[in-house]
């Protein structure tokens, strides 16, 4: 099992709420409400760990470990908007997001391949480290600079988990589930790696997820502003094609040592995808 020594490790870094965050260094000065705005938005899209567990849970109820793991990532994803929401309480009050925002993002999420969704939350923790980073920049406030600086470095431990277990399925679960899980990495990792050439920002959050509910039924679309991330990416923390760039290497990276084949751009990966399927 893998769940012992993620705990183990996860917990030998986790970070204190009231210790490691410098509260006593806020400048009132330096936070303007553009950017207070966008603290209450990922503080809401950050409470959608909420349901994202709930399909986990549903979707791997065979995968004990897997699922015992879900109660690390559930906690510390959970942990991220209540820094959020607590930045917001101590100097932003009248942002604070209401219970009935926090519910809106919570909804069922139609059933999924468990190895596609495992590669895509992959992928969406490599790209989460590198938007909070990048937000840490743009912020001018010492205090939530700091803040998302400890968010991207937990999303950045939390990929390296998922990893751990798409390298079990290669090697731990037999042949047959090797071969899907081969095929459901290369196919996702084309997807999630393309960002570049879609208009859309590739996250879990802004996938839809619930046949019933489409159109309204991504967690950003349930946002007080469902027109937010695009805006805070392009206009406000400038997640430009060199940013990008950054998060489509490290998954082609990842890829290319889970599979064992050089993947330096998303058109190799792609190629090798048309080759697991033409076998």
């Amino acid at each position: 099992m893998l769940y012992p020594e993620l705990f183990k490790s996860l917990e030998s870094v986790r970070w204190d709420m009231e210790k490691d965050v410098p509260w006593e260094r806020f400048d009132p000065g330096l936070l303007s409400d553009e950017q207070a705005n966008t603290i209450k938005m990922n503080a809401i899209t950050e409470w959608s760990a909420l349901p994202a567990t709930e399909m986990f849970l549903r979707d791997n109820r065979e995968d004990s470990d897997f699922s015992a793991f879900m109660s690390i990532w559930f906690f510390e994803e959970q942990k991220h908007s209540l820094v959020l929401q607590e930045y917001l309480r101590r100097f932003r009050p009248e942002l604070l997001p209401t219970e009935q925002e926090l519910d809106h993002v919570r909804f069922e999420f139609d059933p999924a391949p468990p190895l596609e969704t495992l590669t895509l939350h992959f992928c969406g923790e490599i790209r989460l480290n590198h938007w909070y980073r990048r937000a840490s920049q743009w912020h001018t406030e010492p205090v939530i600079q700091a803040i998302y600086r400890l968010i991207s470095q937990d999303e950045a431990r939390h990929a390296g988990a998922y990893l751990r277990y798409m390298r079990r399925a290669l090697t731990d679960r037999g042949k047959e589930l090797a071969d899907q899980a081969r095929a459901a990495f290369a196919r996702i990792g084309v997807l999630m790696a393309s960002a570049k050439r879609t208009s859309q920002a590739l996250h879990p959050t802004n996938l839809h997820v619930n046949k019933s509910l489409f159109p309204n039924d991504t967690v950003q679309s349930r946002l007080p502003e469902p027109g937010w991330l695009d805006r805070w990416l392009d206009q406000q923390i400038q997640f430009d094609r060199e940013w990008e760039s950054k998060v489509a290497d490290r998954i082609l990276h990842n890829m290319s040592v889970l599979l064992g084949r050089s993947f330096a751009t998303v058109q190799d990966l792609n190629r090798y995808r048309k080759e697991l399927a033409g076998s």
